[in-house]
């Protein structure tokens, strides 16, 4: 069997791994790295007398000891460090590669982050940077006990069952909203998204043009499984999912949502390669 160098060390060829190994890490990184960056901007927001203040989130810990370390945790200083460390350690994974000193690290101030926003900011786009982050941390433990092929394909396939799944579950939540089934749900949506609401003579509030996107919407998602039967479905369904997420991030300004799931998608087209 012949061997090659990947960012982890030595990666059997025939898993034809290392192309997908950097892209789901320089993905990740760019991901990640939008997101710290955010945080570090939006940092006078976090202030006592900000809109996101700690000193009222803080209500929600009963314990007083777990409380007071995530006072200090918390406080602008130490918070701030925190997510400079985080880019820093964002650099080495784009640079070096993964490891279970970055992602490791990487993880847990993930963790420490969702704390800090109750669980979630960006709602799905927290969900998929976590499950990006989880399969990496696979990977990089399942190394640890000297299996670096077996870590990669559980990364990959965690990865991949979870993207593929999320796309799945929301074109049937879609299926059984009337509001989608009949072409309104995108009028209504797109009357409360950042350029809305529509005026009265524009082409999208055509019933059937609405009716049309709605229908494309939910056969789409219903049909993710499918991009696993060949690596060239995987890669068109990918290639039209960044589109869709463009799209999403043009008319609701949610620019989270693209890059966290693009970083998925080296996971698919490689799980896909694999499965046929």
């Amino acid at each position: 069997m012949m061997w090659g160098i990947a960012s982890d060390g030595l990666i059997p060829m025939s898993l034809s791994t290392p192309w997908a190994i950097r892209a789901l890490e320089l993905l990740f990184a760019l991901s990640a790295g939008i997101q710290t960056l955010e945080y570090l901007r939006m940092r006078k927001a976090m202030h006592n007398a900000g809109l996101w203040s700690w000193a009222i989130q803080r209500r929600d810990i009963p314990h007083r000891a777990i409380r007071a370390g995530f006072d200090f945790l918390f406080s602008e200083p130490i918070f701030r460090g925190l997510l400079w460390a985080r880019l820093i350690a964002l650099m080495s994974l784009a640079f070096q590669g993964a490891s279970l000193y970055n992602v490791g690290f990487l993880f847990v101030s993930n963790l420490a982050v969702l704390i800090r926003w109750r669980g979630a900011f960006n709602g799905g786009s927290d969900f998929m940077t976590l499950v990006v982050l989880t399969g990496l941390l696979i990977a990089q433990i399942v190394r640890y006990f000297d299996n670096a092929e077996l870590g990669w394909r559980t990364c990959f396939w965690y990865i991949t069952i979870q993207s593929i799944t999320s796309y799945f579950v929301s074109g049937a939540v879609k299926l059984l909203q009337a509001e989608w089934r009949d072409g309104s749900a995108m009028t209504i949506f797109l009357n409360a998204a950042i350029h809305g609401p529509l005026n009265q003579q524009h082409w999208l509030r055509q019933p059937w043009l609405s009716a049309i996107g709605c229908w494309t919407f939910i056969l789409w998602e219903c049909a993710a499984p499918l991009a696993l039967l060949h690596t060239s479905l995987a890669v068109a369904y990918c290639l039209i999912a960044a589109l869709f997420h463009f799209l999403v991030f043009w008319f609701f300004g949610l620019n989270r949502f693209f890059w966290a799931w693009v970083a998925s998608f080296p996971a698919i087209i490689w799980c896909a390669g694999q499965l046929f």
